[in-house]
């Protein structure tokens, strides 16, 4: 039996081992010509495909330990982000941030950048103080600002290319509770007022139905204790799998069902613990690329994008996603250069996005943009070192902790070998 992503267009023939132990997991490494690990399958890029081992640290034991201060905690770096914040509730604690769904395992959310939105906050990658990591060699070793400060620096995004993380030392906050607001504004007011919103609210993002003029704009906003909402997501997905049916079999209705779809009312609102708002029920399969795009062009590019689809008409049925993102340090973030504005392209999964995406990258390419790592992109070597002046350090580092290249894989030879 073998592996397959989120989306279902990643597969692999590597049965997915779960080793309940770490000398287990270690016994694994030792033994395998090449490991990649997994954890949800979030990722459209083909980061954890392998032919030899492939390694899942669900099972692993562990347990949240407190620091003194209250200010961080070492965690099991296989948990779902889901299972970590239940537990860091529990303890009066939370993430700073978050993203919109949460089976990720935190441990590959950090290897990929992931991230939510606030523009004075960064990505989970951000948010690590320290890694306990199983090497190529099948043993384990602490990396963090003091310890193994080059390995640790690699590693707050590391793409998996420098071992396997067991335990993350990570940043917390005291827990707190969001208030979450969605509704429907026109495009050319929104277009107008996000920067300024964005620097007013903690949380504010904003779905694009690209044949739409309206945009539906959602906001978190620190509130006062209140009991956990009813659900856990933001949009009733009925609906809208039956448009999305209908433009996958007769993909020229694609505009008129966005504009149709669009004139619904949306307001809804909800409250509670944040780690209960954060997420969303995202179960309509799409693929997705995303652009991180220099704060200041963001919204310029997204208007090009859409003119580009509007012109041709062209059957783009899942909306932009837009949010801001605070800069960072790290040696492989797309977020290393200042501020950014993540702009996300859409396609359900039952219809053709290749082409889509090529051309539209083209055009977030063109803006400065560079790509999340774990969504589709078509970057090359030559991409990588000309984006990113660390690059070198980084693959030094990688050298020399996996010196035989038992972490790679044939799409991760091909921008770090």
């Amino acid at each position: 039996m073998g592996w397959s992503n989120w989306s279902g267009s990643v597969s692999a023939p590597a049965a997915v081992m779960r080793p309940r132990s770490e000398d287990e997991l270690a016994s694994l490494v030792r033994g395998a010509g090449k490991v990649r690990a997994v954890g949800a399958g979030h990722s459209f890029m083909p980061l954890c495909e392998s032919g030899d081992l492939i390694v899942d640290i669900v099972d692993l034991p562990g347990a949240v330990r407190v620091a003194a201060d209250r200010r961080s905690a070492r965690v099991p770096a296989g948990w779902s982000i889901k299972r970590l914040t239940a537990a860091l509730w529990d303890e009066g604690l939370a993430l700073a941030n978050q993203g919109d769904v949460n089976p990720q395992s935190l441990a590959g959310a950090m290897a990929t950048g992931t991230h939510g939105t606030g523009v004075d906050l960064g990505s989970l990658s951000t948010m690590a103080r320290g890694f306990r990591l199983l090497g190529a060699d099948g043993e384990t070793r602490w990396c963090d600002a003091a310890t193994n400060a080059d390995l640790f620096e690699a590693q707050r995004l590391s793409l998996g290319l420098f071992g396997i993380a067991t335990e993350i030392d990570v940043a917390l906050v005291p827990a707190y509770h969001l208030a979450e607001r969605i509704e429907k504004r026109r495009w050319a007011e929104v277009r107008e007022a996000y920067d300024e919103w964005a620097r007013a609210q903690r949380h504010v993002e904003f779905w694009f139905f690209p044949h739409s003029d309206d945009v539906i704009v959602k906001t978190l906003t620190p509130c006062d204790p209140c009991d956990p909402p009813p659900t856990t997501t933001d949009m009733d997905e009925t609906a809208f799998r039956r448009v999305l049916d209908i433009a996958a079999r007769l993909p020229f209705l694609t505009p008129w069902l966005q504009r149709a779809m669009m004139k619904t009312r949306f307001d809804g609102r909800r409250r509670g613990p944040a780690h209960s708002i954060f997420p969303s029920d995202r179960t309509l399969r799409f693929e997705e690329m995303e652009y991180e795009m220099p704060r200041a062009a963001g919204i310029e590019t997204l208007a090009e994008v859409v003119g580009w689809i509007r012109r041709k008409r062209l059957p783009v049925t899942f909306p932009f996603e837009y949010r801001a993102v605070a800069a960072d340090d790290i040696w492989i973030s797309p977020m290393n250069a200042g501020p950014v504005a993540a702009i996300s392209m859409h396609q359900y999964a039952k219809m053709p996005w290749r082409g889509l995406f090529a051309e539209a990258e083209a055009i977030f390419r063109a803006y400065g943009g560079r790509p999340h790592w774990a969504k589709r992109h078509t970057l090359g070597r030559a991409d990588v070192e000309a984006l990113y002046p660390m690059a070198g350090r980084f693959g030094a580092v990688r050298r020399a902790a996996d010196p035989h290249g038992k972490f790679l894989n044939p799409h991760l030879e091909s921008l770090f070998a």
